[in-house]
């Protein structure tokens, strides 16, 4: 996505934020890392959960707001207010049925951590919650970790690697890559959620979005879990074809609950980065386009954030049909479904995932 044109170069920081003392009893320092180029975007990450902790863009006006949720400190990354803000999600991305996988005529119960019903974005300690080693290339912050077999009761090893990028040209590239010692599932996604009327402006601006998503598809679920039928959007509240607007959208669905729910992308092949979706707010004038090689992406509208509760991140507070998020992945549960895009990775193959977040203004 990034172009040869030579361009205003893009700077990279690091400082401290803060530190802990993992299960193990060793202290770990976090590291922040700071893009910023000459589009007036600044990007904030940090190696724990290799977590994207601030993306602020400048409006049509020039005014600069952040537009992801998230945390001024390490300690509110612990707190049960953490609803994997920013954060990179695995060994795998959204549900699993009953928690249970069969791998090889292997049977493996891994954790329940969704209502006590279904596993959830890699278990209890996921990804989310490791602490990644990294190093510099350029401006590229290539972080990895090595999850070891039977972690969260997944079998096998996995060596994970994800490069965190921004371009001169106002795109937030985020690469995946994995390997593993044996048959394992890997699925992996950024868990960002986005207003790009600011962080903390609310449902209010949030209803203002205008939305497309490059789906003839949804997968069809029960309780959250896919049924295994795709099912076309034409005709129903899911079709986004067409950009509409959020809040309209939102208060189409069964009770105004909002969305939770995999597209199935539209793609000219298996391994092309395609356009997936786009965000607009019209007031701001801000837009994000989202695009990747993956076959899905999960589109949430912040159901689940609290209602009434007062409490805030980075000064602002987060309350219901606060944010979007747009999770690129394979499907969810398609380890139960053999008509979904496998994830199952073998021995000698490299899981490769790639997404790019690009921000621009429209007037």
């Amino acid at each position: 996505m990034s172009s040869c044109n030579k361009s205003p170069p893009v700077t990279l920081t690091l400082d401290e934020f803060g530190s802990y003392v993992d299960k193990s009893g060793k202290t770990r320092n976090v590291t922040r890392f700071t893009w910023k180029n000459a589009k007036n975007t600044t990007i904030q990450a940090i190696n724990y959960g290799a977590t994207i902790t601030s993306i602020k863009v400048a409006d049509k006006t020039g005014k600069v707001e952040d537009i992801i949720t998230g945390f001024d400190t390490i300690d509110e990354y612990f707190g049960v207010k953490n609803r994997f803000y920013g954060a990179s999600v695995g060994r795998v991305a959204n549900r699993i049925a009953g928690g249970r996988l069969n791998v090889d005529g292997v049977d493996y119960q891994l954790a329940k951590n969704n209502n006590g019903v279904n596993h959830l974005h890699g278990g209890d300690q996921g990804f989310d919650k490791r602490f990644w080693n990294y190093h510099i290339n350029g401006t590229k912050v290539i972080l990895t970790y090595l999850s070891p077999d039977l972690e969260e009761n997944y079998p096998g090893d996995v060596l994970a690697t994800i490069t965190f990028e921004l371009t001169s040209n106002n795109e937030f590239e985020i690469d995946y890559k994995a390997s593993v010692s044996r048959t394992t599932p890997v699925n992996l996604t950024n868990h960002s959620y986005f207003n790009l009327g600011g962080h903390g402006s609310g449902s209010v601006e949030l209803f203002k979005h205008e939305i497309t998503i490059n789906a003839d598809k949804y997968t069809e679920v029960e309780q959250f879990i896919p049924t295994g039928k795709l099912v076309n959007v034409s005709g129903t509240v899911f079709d986004f074809r067409v950009a509409r607007n959020l809040g309209d959208a939102i208060k189409s669905t069964p009770e105004g609950k909002g969305y939770d729910i995999n597209y199935c992308i539209n793609k000219a092949s298996a391994q092309n980065i395609e356009f997936v979706a786009s965000a607009f707010h019209p007031p701001s004038g801000r837009v994000m386009e989202v695009y990747s090689n993956q076959p899905g992406v999960q589109f949430y509208t912040g159901n689940a954030l609290p209602e009434t509760d007062t409490s805030n991140g980075k000064g602002a507070v987060y309350r219901k049909h606060g944010a979007f998020c747009l999770e690129t992945q394979k499907f969810p549960d398609a380890v139960h479904h053999l008509n979904f895009p496998d994830v199952l990775v073998r021995p000698g193959e490299q899981y490769h995932h790639v997404a790019v977040f690009k921000f621009f203004i429209r007037n």
